[in-house]
């Protein structure tokens, strides 16, 4: 699942060496927090958040095809 996460914010952002996908295990959920460059973080975010909501949606499928339960954070 981190890496459908990194692959999109890879295509997205201007500086994909900036990107970094880390994973948490909490409470039985996946938690992975995304951390871009500062001047990439409108693109990831998205007018009105659009494009980071998608994200979370594309995660929560992978998630659920896997049995689990993941969310995302962008930092």
């Amino acid at each position: 699942m981190d890496e459908l996460i990194e692959y999109i914010a890879k295509s997205l952002v201007e500086d994909p060496t900036q990107v970094r996908v880390s994973t948490h295990p909490r409470h039985g959920e996946v938690h992975l927090e995304l951390s871009v460059a500062d001047e990439d973080m409108g693109r990831v975010i998205g007018r009105k958040g659009r494009v980071a909501n998608s994200m979370r949606a594309l995660l929560r499928v992978a998630a659920s095809q896997r049995g689990e339960r993941a969310s995302l954070e962008i930092t």
